[in-house]
């Protein structure tokens, strides 16, 4: 699947559910902390959607992230096993790989994911946020993160949590992939 693919189905996926509770573009936009012309192009699916976004709104509406990202409820509440290299993948963007390691597993009270940054060569970093907080751990590479009015850069076998309320971003660094486990809370 593309990358427009990817974006496309998590567009249908989050009209579906506006529609499914009743609430207008306005009323999602307000209780998500976004404007309703941001909301408005997520759900048009020509508009990358921000995973912090997905994190709020599932949080707001008791929905699990990868019913909104992958189109899947998960189902085991006893314990389920990612095996190496597998758990849905989804392209956030060219330069971000988000894969769920805990897709299937309900009632989580973290989210994992491997997520992979590849270089760029653009300087501007884009900032997400979301409710609660946010830990990642290099796995390969190197990161540049910028939290607030600080940048962090982070090497293999180093990790950071955060308060992932405050505007953060990161960025590959060395002409080379990074790949890091993050696990959101």
């Amino acid at each position: 699947m593309t990358q427009i693919e990817n974006i496309e189905n998590v567009a249908r996926r989050l009209r579906g559910l506006r529609e499914a509770l009743d609430l207008t573009e306005r009323e999602i936009a307000e209780n998500c902390g976004t404007d309703v012309e941001t909301y408005r192009r997520y759900e048009s699916g020509n508009t990358d959607i921000p995973v912090s976004f997905i994190y709020t709104l599932a949080q707001k509406y008791g929905v699990e992230m990868p019913a909104i990202l992958f189109g899947e409820d998960p189902r085991i509440s006893s314990y389920f096993v990612t095996r190496h290299g597998k758990g849905y993948r989804v392209e956030r963007t060219k330069a971000y790989s988000y894969q769920s390691l805990a897709f299937g597993f309900s009632h989580k009270a973290m989210n994992p994911f491997m997520v992979t940054v590849e270089p760029n060569d653009n300087p501007a970093i884009t900032r997400n946020s979301h409710k609660g907080q946010e830990f990642n751990y290099v796995v390969e590479g190197e990161m540049q993160l910028h939290i607030g009015n600080n940048e962090i850069v982070l090497h293999e076998g180093d990790s950071i949590i955060f308060d992932s309320d405050i505007p953060h971003g990161m960025k590959a660094m060395g002409g080379k992939r990074v790949k890091f486990l993050a696990i959101i809370i």
